[in-house]
């Protein structure tokens, strides 16, 4: 089979996830600032070279009665970049609560999350990835 890689896209970071090599269970991988796309799709590159990505999983902001937002158009116009980039495919996922559940969960683990809101990040692209994986899951 193959990895999967989440991202969750911000203005300033990027949380991603990644899954084993089975789909079975996503785990958080890291989080990136960057100043400009190109040098974050160079970074996004490697990632899927370096773990043998078959699929990426970008998660999609919607508004909570399933509206598109602001974030939600930036986050369209990113997979239009990137599917130029790329060569493997793109799924979009709903995101909706998944930084809720994962600041949740840091808190629960004893992680502060006031100055580290790259865990944040990667733990919500985790929540999304799994949520993908589970669903899709033959």
């Amino acid at each position: 089979m193959g990895r999967f890689l989440a991202i969750d896209h911000g203005n300033k970071r990027v949380g991603f996830a990644i899954s084993d090599p089975l789909g079975i269970i996503a785990k958080p991988l890291k989080t990136i600032t960057y100043k400009h796309i190109d040098d974050l799709c160079d970074q996004i590159k490697t990632i899927i070279n370096e773990k043998e990505i078959i699929c990426v999983v970008l998660g999609l902001p919607k508004g909570m009665k399933d509206n598109d937002t602001h974030q939600t158009k930036h986050v369209l116009e990113f997979a239009e970049i990137l599917k130029t980039q790329i060569n493997i495919p793109i799924n979009m996922e709903d995101e909706r609560l998944s930084s809720v559940s994962a600041e949740k969960a840091l808190i629960q683990q004893g992680v502060k999350t006031g100055h580290n809101k790259g865990r944040i990040d990667e733990t919500a692209a985790a929540i999304f990835l799994q949520q993908y994986l589970d669903r899709n899951r033959s």
